[in-house]
């Protein structure tokens, strides 16, 4: 069934392909949003589910002018809110290389002498400072993780704000950063924190190791 791009529950899922794709093609220099909705079709597959197929334009949170489509599905399993939603995508077109920002900034975090740490990513303002930014996106990347995780059709998480964040010592090729970040529910209006320990190698991309819901008094 042919849905209007304003449906909500369609604006959901799609919101929910975009978090997942960020996941899996993103990194501390690109980070992707959803900017557009184009098409959105809804099926009810007998015993399984119901499946969402979206035409979606998605950009740089770096750089606006940069979009890319894509098509994507959404399967959320029927009556089981323990199994994360399926999602499949086709990129139609070449993301931007970041290969020299994911170095820099790789180098620039192996060669501290002490490890990093900081809170509250963007400030009360809406601020970052451009060596917080690869942070930043990391965390934005790692959340869609979370939000892939945890999303049902009646739920719309995005990342608020990055509570607070340490990188942890290894003594591998990787780099850790234990996260606590706030996730807005965009349907209940819930502050949630969460916290996620999330690797990152620039050959080996994102991976959340960890992570749990945590009781609201640890966002204060």
């Amino acid at each position: 069934m042919e849905l209007p791009p304003s449906h909500y529950p369609a604006t959901r899922a799609a919101a929910l392909a975009a978090g997942y794709l960020c996941y899996r093609r993103g990194g501390p220099g690109r980070g992707l949003a959803l900017r557009a909705l184009r098409r959105a079709c809804r099926q009810d597959v007998d015993d399984v589910g119901r499946k969402y197929h979206l035409e979606l334009v998605l950009e740089d949170i770096l750089d606006k002018d940069s979009t890319v489509n894509c098509t994507a599905e959404v399967l959320y399993h029927l009556g089981n809110k323990n199994i994360a939603p399926g999602v499949q995508f086709t990129i139609e077109g070449e993301l931007k290389n970041t290969d020299e920002a994911d170095n820099i900034f790789y180098n620039r975090i192996k060669s501290l002498e002490k490890e990093l740490v900081a809170e509250n990513i963007p400030d009360s303002h809406g601020n970052v400072s451009p060596e917080m930014e690869p942070v930043r996106l990391l965390a934005w990347v790692a959340s869609g993780y979370v939000i892939w995780q945890n999303s049902t059709e009646n739920t719309k998480f995005q990342l608020s704000q990055i509570k607070h964040v340490k990188q942890v010592k290894r003594s591998d090729e990787y780099l850790e950063f234990d996260y606590t970040i706030l996730l807005h529910e965009m349907v209940s209006q819930e502050i949630i924190p969460w916290q996620m320990t999330v690797l990152w190698h620039p050959q080996h991309g994102v991976q959340v190791t960890q992570d749990s819901r945590q009781p609201k008094h640890a966002s204060e």
